[in-house]
């Protein structure tokens, strides 16, 4: 980023100190205290959230002048404590990159889905292939220009979540027919999933280049921050197979993902993906690791031996809610070079903050 030592944003006046805490978790180090965030207050004067009404969720999706309007709102009626940064996420849906990709795309209140455009591999290969002049493309330019332009002085916009890899596949297919593809069609399958990589980075590259020509440093929906290419490589289909077929199938692609980016963190997802994951620690260039162990897994005490795997691999690691109570689990098992506490539980108030932000700072 250029001038970096007096770079800021209103939203974080404190930038330039929280980002050494960035900088150093990317390098599997610490600087005066591992990463802390996800607390965040409301300010005591909030701003009026502008309400509109639709005819369908689709055309709230697509206003995005209003989407715009109550995204810079919402970034400012908050104080973002610890080190959280104020990142706007241009959200077009989790398989939008799908969509530029020949499937059919459904709007819901709060997410969307697409529908399989590959109904047979070999009459409709050639049609699942990237349209950057497709109408949602070109929305996704829009919102994310819009969100540059209203918040450059305030906040950061990010990158969408894009969801490439075999999530991508599995969209494209539909993951039932996927997993039977892997032994009944597996050169179609590793066909497309080196072709769709290519075309991955191409729109990856498209909106990274339009983040960096604001002087952006580059985050997404894991809100991290970097001044390079940074991103989050994933397959959560990865939970239907074999750590064999992941290797066959998946692994060079993630491993390609991990080289084009000079920083990423891995969403390994749910306990069926843990089979995985010596094998995404094998990856030289992966950073860290993001563990997602889903609703009703959440014991941090069970998932230590997972935190320690990460660590003796020389990786980060992100750890979700953490309990208050529980600090001390996490210092007595885990060295604090590389980690991020994500959302500390039971903080409602600064004094709260402080102490808690203390303690993380003795942690030795």
């Amino acid at each position: 980023m250029k001038n970096e030592e007096i770079f800021m944003f209103s939203l974080k006046p404190d930038y330039s100190e929280c980002k050494k805490r960035y900088d150093a978790f990317w390098a599997n180090d610490t600087a005066d205290r591992p990463l802390v965030t996800g607390i965040v207050f409301p300010k005591e004067k909030g701003r009026v959230i502008p309400e509109k009404k639709y005819g369908s969720w689709k055309d709230k999706w697509l206003d995005i002048d209003h989407r715009v309007s109550v995204i810079a709102e919402n970034m400012k009626n908050n104080i973002y404590y610890d080190d959280s940064m104020p990142v706007a996420f241009p959200n077009m849906g989790p398989e939008i990159f799908s969509a530029w990709c020949g499937c059919e795309y459904n709007f819901g209140e709060t997410t969307t889905w697409s529908e399989p455009c590959i109904k047979d591999w070999e009459e409709d290969f050639g049609k699942a292939r990237l349209d950057m002049e497709h109408p949602l493309f070109k929305k996704l330019e829009e919102l994310t220009v819009k969100l540059l332009e209203i918040g450059r002085n305030d906040f950061i916009t990010g990158l969408t979540d894009f969801h490439p890899g075999g999530d991508h596949l599995a969209a494209l297919r539909d993951p039932e027919n996927l997993a039977v593809d892997l032994i009944e069609n597996p050169e179609w399958v590793k066909k497309k999933t080196a072709e769709s990589t290519k075309e991955y980075f191409k729109a990856y590259d498209h909106f990274y280049n339009i983040i960096k020509s604001y002087d952006m440093p580059v985050s997404t929906w894991t809100p991290l921050i970097a001044d390079d290419r940074y991103y989050v490589p994933s397959n959560d289909f990865s939970c239907m197979i074999s750590n064999e077929m992941f290797v066959e199938f998946f692994l060079d692609g993630i491993i390609e993902e991990c080289r084009f980016y000079d920083k990423s963190i891995y969403h390994l997802d749910g306990p069926g993906a843990l089979r995985h994951l010596d094998t995404l620690l094998d990856i030289k260039e992966l950073n860290a690791v993001q563990w997602v162990p889903g609703a009703g897994n959440e014991s941090l005490e069970r998932w230590m031996p997972v935190y320690k795997k990460i660590q003796a691999a020389k990786k980060s690691i992100q750890i979700f809610d953490v309990d208050i109570n529980n600090l001390d689990l996490v210092f007595e098992n885990l060295r604090p070079e590389g980690v991020w506490i994500c959302r500390i539980g039971k903080v409602t108030n600064k004094e709260e903050a402080d102490h808690v932000l203390k303690r993380v700072r003795n942690w030795k």
